[in-house]
């Protein structure tokens, strides 16, 4: 039988009787971020929609200074609360999302047909404030324009004298783009969950083994270094890509469970998705074990290894940042860059775009040509004799 299937299958069947591989691998990694998603994203709509539903509740001070447009804000869905000594304290506090002052004033310039002033107070950084004051700020808005209108009609007047120029917005987005943004964050998970599916199995096939200085027993074998490598970064594929399968499909039932109907969104997280994404991702199984064992071979102990692999899974991150804080138009050469391919491919389905043959086959070609350049190097470091011998 061939050296390095016989490596392969030794691996794989001794690190499935390891726990902490097998929980890491197929369990902790791949479930986790679907898990974590769907509460955070149920507990976000579920909250979005009882905020738009549900009575603005908001302290109004002096209410009594303008009775018709506190009546016209509860025909608008407001509910007002009683009045609070102090407004700035009270938005400090977090007692209120926000509060509406009505000066005293407000009646006698409203009867002499200027401005009247209210004041909402708020705190803008604080994210539980932006649904109450929009709401707040629309219908005063509303209020505002409507008598307005009826002011120019008592003149006489047309009240298209007020709105010169009429607005007609045209938005082009889909249900399925605007899932996208909710989603963006997909393409991150699937990578992390190739990184962690085989990160500690290709720890413990080199630092772990060398630690325990039964690498040197198995390089004794009349059996080329480079055989006993593709053994071991096959096990570790393996794993990884399990470990894949595992949260596209966990991804794909959480599609059927968040409820982004009641948001005007959808998303197709079906099997055309999944196979897309699995094939996407092939590149990043391969390239992840080469790396990882890499850094494991430079690696003297088991620790040291996961501490270089910690920081090392800092790098998957990147391409997710860098494209949440500068979004750029998609353009073919980027699905020649590792990492930043996937990323844009992979968001570019979840908005109910297409990727074509030709932007995969670059992804694939260049991110296997990478992944190669890699093996070969983890290759040469393997057939150093100082890799066997431990610290």
């Amino acid at each position: 039988m061939n050296a390095s299937l016989i490596v392969f299958l030794k691996e794989v069947r001794e690190n499935l009787r390891d726990k902490r591989t097998v929980i890491t691998a197929l369990f902790t990694g791949p479930l986790i971020g679907p898990l974590f998603f769907v509460m955070i994203v149920n507990v976000l709509i579920s909250r979005q929609i009882t905020q738009a539903e549900a009575p603005l509740e908001l302290p109004v001070i002096g209410a009594s200074n303008a009775p018709n447009l506190v009546a016209a804000l509860r025909q608008q869905g407001f509910d007002p609360q009683p009045p609070v000594a102090d407004p700035i304290a009270a938005i400090r506090n977090r007692d209120a999302a926000a509060v509406l002052r009505i000066p005293a004033g407000f009646g006698e310039s409203w009867n002499k047909g200027d401005p009247a002033q209210v004041e909402v107070y708020y705190d803008s950084s604080l994210r539980d404030a932006q649904g109450p004051v929009n709401r707040l700020r629309a219908m005063l808005e509303r209020y505002s324009r409507l008598t307005g209108n009826m002011r120019l009609v008592a003149r006489g007047l047309s009240p298209a004298l007020a709105n010169p120029v009429v607005v007609d917005e045209r938005d082009q987005s889909t249900p399925r783009s605007r899932s996208g943004a909710l989603f963006s964050i997909l393409p991150y998970f699937f990578v992390l969950t190739v990184f962690i599916g085989g990160m500690y199995l290709a720890i413990d096939l080199t630092a772990g083994e060398r630690e325990r200085q039964s690498l040197e027993p198995l390089f004794v074998n009349p059996v080329a270094a480079w055989r006993i490598l593709l053994g071991k970064i096959g096990a570790i594929c393996i794993f990884s890509l399990s470990s894949l399968l595992i949260c596209v499909a966990a991804f794909t039932a959480a599609g059927h469970i968040i409820p982004t109907e009641k948001l005007g969104m959808d998303v197709a997280l079906g099997p055309t998705f999944a196979l897309e994404v699995l094939v996407l991702m092939l590149p990043l199984v391969l390239l992840f074990a080469a790396l990882q064992t890499l850094v494991a071979a430079f690696s003297k102990s088991y620790r040291e290894a996961q501490t270089y692999l910690g920081l090392l899974m800092l790098v998957p991150v990147l391409p997710s940042v860098l494209l949440s804080v500068m979004p750029v138009k998609t353009v073919g050469w980027m699905y020649a860059v590792p990492l930043l391919g996937q990323q844009v491919g992979i968001t570019d389905l979840l908005v109910g775009g297409s990727v074509t043959a030709a932007e995969v086959a670059v992804c694939l070609l260049c991110g296997f040509a990478v992944a190669a350049i890699m093996l070969a190097v983890t290759a040469r470091v393997y057939a150093s004799e100082r890799l066997a011998i431990s610290a």
